[in-house]
């Protein structure tokens, strides 16, 4: 055992870590309690090391190597450890993006912050995002947004800003949500909503568009967090009642 060990580069323990839990047998054990090991549990050994440096689990190395169709299964096991990686590999990238916008925010004396405009298309939605439109919506509109540099989300930000201020210098020169500057601006609203991979309105589906258009507005309506986006209560309820209407305009025949 430990001429193997020193020959594959670990340890005795782990050899006798692999054969405690079944991965890997010696052909015999000596009275002297030594581990003898021929060429197949060499051989063995060399595909657990090829397999535990893709990071797979013992559990599923085990699996691979004692099914009858080895090759079928294992292309099979790495082609899903694949893509476990690729989705640890993306949530990885978020969280430098997240330290990258809260240093940047701290070396300017600034407190970081949820751009709320967003919420329901980023991580503290992400079941509900999943159950209404699907694993695939939340995927694309959140690695949109947290694949965005500081300065680009900056940029977005700005944009959302000056976005709502309008809704409120609506509602305060006293024009309905069913006016033509109302619904004028109901309409630059959902042409920013298109610009969020994964949404109903980036894919053009009428039906869904109008139902998330709804549920939004009922957020604004109802939610404090963007009371305070928009300015006052007020400003929300009126943004929210005109998108309401641009969206029954729009598509009649949808049911509330």
């Amino acid at each position: 055992m430990q001429q193997l060990a020193e020959r594959a580069g670990i340890s005795g323990r782990t050899l006798r870590h692999y054969h405690q839990i079944g991965l890997l047998k010696p052909d015999r054990v000596g009275s002297n309690g030594y581990r003898y090991y021929g060429s197949l549990a060499v051989s063995r050994l060399q595909r657990i090391l090829m397999l535990r440096q893709t990071g797979m689990s013992l559990g599923d190395i085990a699996d691979v190597l004692d099914a009858p169709a080895t090759t079928e299964v294992e292309v099979q096991a790495l082609t899903e450890h694949l893509e476990f990686l690729a989705r640890e590999h993306d949530a990885l990238n978020r969280r430098i993006n997240a330290v990258e916008h809260t240093l940047s925010m701290r070396r300017q004396g600034r407190e970081p912050r949820m751009d709320v405009m967003l919420e329901g298309f980023n991580d503290r939605y992400e079941q509900e995002v999943v159950e209404r439109w699907g694993r695939g919506a939340f995927d694309a509109s959140n690695q949109w947004w947290h694949g965005k540099s500081f300065q680009q989300q900056q940029a977005w930000k700005t944009r959302a800003d000056a976005l709502v201020a309008r809704w409120r210098e609506i509602q305060e020169n006293g024009h309905e949500a069913d006016s033509p500057v109302a619904q004028e601006h109901a309409a630059v609203h959902l042409e920013w909503f298109k610009e969020i991979p994964g949404t109903p309105t980036h894919a053009g589906d009428t039906a869904k568009s109008s139902d998330m258009v709804r549920g939004l507005a009922d957020q604004y309506e109802s939610n404090s967090e963007f009371h305070t986006v928009f300015g006052t209560p007020e400003a929300a309820a009126f943004a929210a009642n005109a998108l309401r209407f641009h969206v029954r305009k729009v598509s009649p025949l949808a049911t509330e």
